[in-house]
């Protein structure tokens, strides 16, 4: 169940297109979103914002440590990664107090860049890379709803080999998303991750052509709602 504050945070009337990308873990997501920011995108990226707003003495860090304990941090204070990742990964109750923690501190980073995108271009194209895009209800009001996917057994392989992960923790950590199957069901353009680079290169290249072609053709503002939710699904 996905519940949304009452709220809406920095409501604006926006020309800019506004486009959301996601992906399973390990499907290489952000290889295409690098791919899109080379094109010219503006990538507004969850996973750097979340990083920023956990580092030490942020207000997400401090109620990390009261709800996990001072066992969770590193020598030098920092958030032990790897060891919340074992946490979260194993306990679905443990994973979802932590997004309720950092979600909202993540959801306003976004936010601020939009704002600050469209400060600095009003005619930018903004794509959002969020893992969890979906399951947290982001995808509303996006003008496009990107996905790249691989079959699970290269989704399997491939997370193995990059997070040295044994077969029983890189399992629990796929299905701990949204199947891909399902997420299908909520996305517009789908991009096959599982062929050559090349062409990868040349799916994204169409795919933001064809974002280009859209936001030259939607030039009335619109009002871009950011939905802020309070918890994830159950």
């Amino acid at each position: 169940m996905i519940i949304l504050f009452n709220c809406r945070v920095n409501i604006k009337e926006k020309k800019l297109l506004v486009a959301g990308l996601t992906g399973g873990i390990a499907s290489g997501k952000s290889t295409v979103s690098r791919m899109f920011r080379e094109a010219g995108a503006k990538i507004i990226d969850a996973d750097e914002i979340a990083r920023e707003v956990v580092t030490k003495e942020k207000p997400a860090w401090r109620k990390i440590r009261a709800h996990f304990g001072e066992e969770i941090l590193l020598p030098d204070g920092e958030i032990n990664r790897d060891l919340l990742g074992k946490i979260i990964f194993h306990d679905h109750s443990q994973k979802k107090k932590l997004n309720r923690i950092v979600h909202p501190f993540v959801f306003q980073g976004m936010e601020d860049n939009i704002v600050s995108a469209e400060s600095d271009n009003p005619d930018a194209i903004v794509i959002l890379d969020v893992p969890l895009l979906i399951e947290t209800g982001l995808y509303r009001n996006l003008s496009e709803i990107i996905l790249v996917y691989i079959p699970e057994n290269f989704q399997l392989r491939r997370l193995i080999a990059r997070d040295h992960l044994s077969e029983i923790d890189a399992k629990a950590r796929i299905h701990s998303q949204m199947p891909i199957d399902e997420k299908k069901q909520f996305a517009t353009i789908l991009i096959d991750n599982s062929n050559h680079f090349e062409k990868t290169k040349e799916k994204v290249l169409d795919v933001f052509q064809r974002l280009f072609e859209k936001e030259r053709v939607e030039k009335k503002p619109v009002r871009f709602h950011l939905p802020i939710p309070h918890d994830t699904f159950e």
